[in-house]
């Protein structure tokens, strides 16, 4: 005889009561936890988590006939607004605190206290922890199982001064300093638009830096937004300190001597390229802002050719072409020339030259490199000494050690000229870390002009621009408009046309809104008629 099989209906209907008794007593217990942690372990849970650190402070008070413990720190909080602060919530009669019983009404309470202040209610230890490093005081309230956090984080910072590393010709003098609220302020100032947007982003692990992507809705590309995006949130590091580590992190390309997102402390400069259709990344704690997508002709530009006339700004900005290939090629065409092909000196200058480098105990390509390198150490020893002092070592120690060199027979005068002409011509970028490319590519010129001469120049110059061509900035061809050539963006490359005549955004951004000019005829007074002028 088979066994009789249990009825599973009413074995089920116990396990759901027994499962339900354990969750009810599991809930409990995970609300007793909260509320004991909030309560009673809160601040030493803290006070721990920072390893008893010298400026993690406690303030504790009473009221409502409850105990309040107030936590932050020392070094991030603004000591004149602290005082307000916990003197007002410890000391306030309003009828609101004697019925002081559940989160609901200590916000209510905080309204009536704090007005506008920033406050927010907390309801773990995590979430206490950062708001603490973020400059809050946090307030625990005995019976009460959430915390209330008040930002009143220290406000000093560098007040607006003059650009260090862009010098100002014509234009705004204002720059950006370490603050990113500041500096958010500075663009608004000039782009009074509410299509202006900002995305915060924290990125680094450990040190939690604050950034904001800025864009202009309407005019930015949604696809080279949304990479930005993509490339920002990708970012897994323990620390962020600079903008340049954001640059090395998103870049398209990390090997290569070309930057490829233009960086700059102005302003004015980012509000422009905003207009463009591109986008700027503002990290905090740093007053040097990134602006992607960057191409090799945003290198030779300089806010100065807009606020001139077009004529000079034109003519600065082949100056400013002119001087890099200067800078780039000089030297090692001096020793392709003296080393392989004499033949392409005028007589009288080969001449000239010979005797000058008569009793020279070295060849040209050791002349040059001693050179280069000397002078390489005396500008990174007048950028690292106190600015005063600094630029007195790079300019007397320059001038001296070229003329001993000379007098000694060591260095022949014509190398003395031609590493002067080398040097200032790469001071003319007006973009530092574009200058640093050609300063690298200098060094490789020169090895390949003592090899194969100016044949070896050439090889280089061609897998440069190959390289050049192959490079992309957020999927944006880094030698646009030249390769690939858009006529219409001519205007404003090798030559600057006039602001009237620049009627749409360059082509390459691929902006929603290519409209820039919307009245684009030239000015000229109106016609007379009948010669009447009264």
């Amino acid at each position: 005889m088979a066994p009789s099989r249990p009825n599973r209906r009413l074995l089920k209907k116990p396990i759901k009561i027994e499962d339900k008794l354990r969750n009810t007593e599991k809930k409990v217990e995970e609300k007793k936890e909260s509320f004991d942690l909030t309560v009673e372990t809160l601040p030493s849970e803290v006070i721990n988590a920072f390893g008893n650190s010298a400026d993690i402070k406690m303030i504790e008070g009473i009221i409502s006939e409850r105990n309040v413990k107030i936590l932050f720190l020392e070094s991030m909080v603004d000591s004149t607004s602290l005082k307000e602060t916990t003197s007002k919530f410890l000391s306030s009669i309003s009828p609101i605190g004697e019925y002081l019983k559940n989160i609901d009404e200590l916000s209510a309470y905080c309204k009536g206290i704090f007005g506008g202040a920033s406050y927010k209610i907390v309801s773990s230890k995590d979430e206490s922890i950062h708001e603490i490093i973020n400059g809050s005081v946090v307030i625990v309230v005995e019976h009460i199982d959430k915390a209330l956090a008040v930002n009143i984080m220290n406000g000093e910072k560098r007040s607006v001064a003059e650009p260090t590393s862009q010098t100002v010709i014509r234009g705004p003098k204002d720059a950006f300093i370490e603050s990113i609220s500041t500096n958010v302020s500075l663009i608004r100032r000039r782009i009074r638009n509410k299509n202006l947007r900002f995305e915060q982003y924290t990125i680094g692990e450990d040190t939690q830096t604050t950034v904001y992507l800025g864009f202009f809705k309407g005019i930015a590309n949604e696809a080279i937004i949304q990479e930005v995006r993509n490339r920002l949130k990708k970012i897994k590091v323990s620390a962020i300190f600079e903008s340049g580590n954001i640059e090395e992190l998103i870049a398209d390309k990390t090997f290569t001597l070309f930057p490829l997102a233009l960086n700059t402390e102005r302003p004015d400069t980012v509000a422009a390229n905003l207009m463009e259709g591109k986008m700027v990344i503002l990290i905090d704690g740093t007053p040097f802002a990134l602006i992607v997508p960057a191409v090799f002709v945003n290198f030779f530009e300089s806010p100065e050719d807009y606020y001139q006339s077009f004529f000079l700004g034109s003519f600065l900005r082949m100056i400013r072409y002119l001087s890099f290939m200067i800078a780039l090629l000089t030297p090692s065409i001096y020793v392709g020339v003296l080393t392989y092909h004499h033949e392409l000196l005028p007589t009288t200058l080969l001449l000239s030259v010979i005797a000058q480098r008569e009793g020279i105990p070295f060849p040209a390509v050791v002349e040059v490199l001693v050179m280069e390198i000397t002078f390489e150490i005396l500008r990174e020893a007048g950028v690292r000494m106190p600015r005063v002092v600094g630029q007195m070592v790079s300019i007397v120690g320059a001038l001296v050690i070229g003329q001993a060199a000379a007098e000694a027979g060591i260095i022949s005068n014509i190398m003395i000229i031609i590493v002067s002409i080398t040097a200032i011509a790469n001071f003319v970028s007006p973009i530092y870390s574009f200058a640093t490319a050609s300063r690298l590519l200098r060094f490789l010129l020169i090895f390949f002009a003592a090899i194969l001469g100016l044949y070896g120049v050439l090889l280089v110059l061609v897998a440069m621009v190959a390289h050049l061509a192959a490079l992309r900035s957020f999927g944006v061809p880094y030698l646009a408009p030249i390769a690939p050539f858009i006529i219409e963006d001519q205007k404003d490359v090798f030559v600057r046309f006039p602001f009237w005549n620049m009627k749409k955004r360059p082509k390459y951004i691929r902006s929603e809104s290519e409209q820039k000019v919307f009245s684009a005829s030239p000015p000229s007074p109106s016609s007379m008629k009948g010669g009447n002028t009264s």
